[in-house]
């Protein structure tokens, strides 16, 4: 066809054109089709929303059978656990993780306090909190990395005032300088790490943690620093006070 056509305006015949109407038609079938494509993945896009909404209550979910069948600190394992987290339970100096047979361990210190939970990079939210907050013995939680961790969960850390020695919200990209104000409740805290929590003045903020927490030692957030970064430290290792 190409060929045709350079053929005829060569010799100066006419290139045949479609009628107006084939044309205007063909147009409209092209944007119909366009527009029932961009339809599909917008209901795709939002059909996959809605699925990770779903899946991220489920791995939430209240273990409400568990801590009525064996307490509160099994519950709060469990669930850390199912998190990919790890465990350490009263006079134990060796974590539980997930990757061993972990089950029978458990259910035999049911009625062994939990004393540190290490969540970190886990898909814990507001919701998820409801499994560790009867916990009365905690003394370590790490919650760095936590990705759906935001002001209004750290707000519920409060229950944890009399217990709570470390804790870490270091790169938890929705906490904010308005949910490290609701730490204050935590009285007995030594050691904060806030590395890489942004936040617009982290010299300021810093500062007010250090006279909010009078004996706690606050990690990251250096005075000279520009953008709340910092290097964040592993739950159980200590800086040295600078």
């Amino acid at each position: 066809m190409a060929a045709l056509r350079a053929v005829l305006g060569y010799r100066g015949v006419p290139t045949p054109r479609p009628p107006p109407g084939q044309s205007r038609r063909a147009a409209g079938g092209l944007l119909q089709r366009l527009g029932q494509w961009f339809y599909e993945m917008e209901a795709a896009v939002a059909w996959g929303e809605r699925l990770q909404r779903q899946r991220l209550q489920r791995r939430n979910a209240y273990h409400g059978f568990l801590r009525d069948t064996y307490g509160d600190n099994v519950a709060a394992a469990v669930f850390t656990l199912s998190c990919g987290g790890g465990v350490r339970f009263e006079g134990q100096e060796h974590w539980i993780r997930p990757e061993g047979r972990w089950q029978p361990e458990v259910l035999r210190l049911r009625d062994v306090p939990v004393v540190a939970l290490d969540l970190s990079g886990s898909p814990l939210t507001y919701n998820g909190l409801d499994n560790l907050v009867p916990l009365t013995r905690l003394q370590h939680l790490d919650l760095s990395g936590c990705p759906h961790l935001d002001d209004w969960a750290l707000g519920r850390l409060h229950v944890f005032g009399d217990s709570l020695r470390e804790l870490s919200v270091a790169r938890c990209p929705r906490v904010t300088e308005r949910g490290l104000a609701t730490l204050h409740h935590l009285r007995e805290l030594q050691r904060l790490d806030v590395a890489g929590v942004h936040v617009s003045s982290p010299g300021l903020v810093r500062i007010l943690l250090e006279e909010m927490l009078p004996g706690c030692q606050v990690l990251g957030m250096d005075l000279g620093d520009g953008t709340g970064t910092g290097t964040p430290t592993p739950l159980g290792e200590r800086k040295p006070p600078t």
